[in-house]
């Protein structure tokens, strides 16, 4: 009686199915445990996370101009809380007043990937830290900012951070506390409910971008919690990238630094998390709307035009990724 039972339900669900304008109430039950073999959530920091000497330290020399050359910018000068911690410009001014090479990417979230930069040329967000301070920070050597910091009145966070380092006030130790303030800048939405059982966490037009996401092929390269970040892809499969996106520059991604052929146009597969709020798109800045990069990417890397009712499925899916900022992530007190 009840395989007879499911027989009908099956009929009747696969009538309904192709009556225009009615949603078949049974065709997403699978879609939820896709999406887990593809996806998974991010979780929050409590409290205690963020109280840590460490944390607080990396904070306070996030937000620190001081830690660049001219004492003009801070790391948050590129990673802006109402850009995603992203830059809406397409290229961020250095502590040199010079334009960076390449878009600034986002940092909530970013501690989770296996690499950073847009060609991940840095293993973590440690190393990442490092090399800002020769780089975007605008020091001859990274060591010419310890004395800046020790007149700053530093050295006394850096023994809370460091309580068993013989020496405080390392660039080492710069990293670390940087590193360690960026993992607790995550963020959690919507999404996440969904992933964890909330199936009215996303509308059906949501939904139908989900399993469009999943059934074109997206998740070939954007997968994982962050849905992306964890590999390095070739940007342009089917066309040079730049007859798409319109580049007035081409960058060569990876080749520019190995000269290997192979490398050419190779750059990180971004994360998708918060990618509402991160425009302009690419490593170039040269696209402003997510509906035409959606479109790019499917025409380039997958060979599909898209229809503009699935460009909007698609949109209203990417919307449910994005975030709130995180309580820690505001300028500190520099009066103490």
């Amino acid at each position: 009686m009840d395989s007879v039972c499911r027989l009908m339900t099956g009929l009747l669900l696969m009538a309904l199915s192709g009556i225009p304008g009615v949603e078949c109430l049974g065709a997403d039950d699978d879609l939820m445990e896709k999406a887990r073999q593809h996806f998974g959530v991010v979780s929050l920091p409590d409290q205690d996370e963020l109280n840590r000497p460490i944390v607080l330290l990396g904070q306070k020399l996030f937000w620190d101009s001081r830690l660049s050359v001219h004492g003009e910018i801070a790391c948050a000068s590129c990673h802006l809380p109402q850009d995603g911690s992203a830059d809406r410009r397409e290229f961020s001014l250095d502590a040199r007043n010079k334009l960076t090479k390449r878009n600034s990417q986002p940092v909530f979230n970013a501690a989770l990937q296996p690499f950073l930069r847009w060609t991940a040329d840095r293993p973590d967000a440690a190393d990442q830290a490092m090399g800002s301070l020769t780089g975007s920070m605008g020091w001859g050597k990274a060591q010419d900012v310890l004395p800046v910091l020790q007149k700053a009145g530093y050295e006394e966070l850096f023994t809370r951070a460091f309580p068993e380092a013989a020496v405080k006030v390392t660039v080492p130790q710069i990293g670390a506390a940087i590193s360690a303030y960026e993992k607790t800048l995550m963020t959690t939405s919507k999404w996440d409910d969904y992933l964890r059982g909330q199936a009215d966490a996303l509308t059906q037009q949501e939904l139908r971008g989900l399993r469009l996401f999943i059934e074109t092929g997206c998740t070939n390269c954007h997968h994982g919690a962050l849905l992306g970040g964890n590999e390095r892809e070739r940007f342009g499969i089917t066309a040079p990238y730049w007859t798409e996106t319109k580049s007035t520059k081409i960058d060569e991604g990876l080749y520019q630094s190995t000269m290997k052929e192979e490398h050419k146009y190779v750059f990180r597969v971004p994360m998708l998390r918060n990618i509402a709020l991160t425009s302009p798109y690419y490593h170039d800045g040269s696209v402003k709307s997510l509906p035409e990069t959606i479109r790019i990417m499917g025409q380039l890397q997958l060979g599909v035009s898209l229809k503009p009712e699935e460009l909007q499925d698609l949109e209203a899916f990417l919307k449910t990724l994005s975030g709130k900022v995180p309580e820690n992530y505001r300028q500190p007190d520099f009066s103490n």
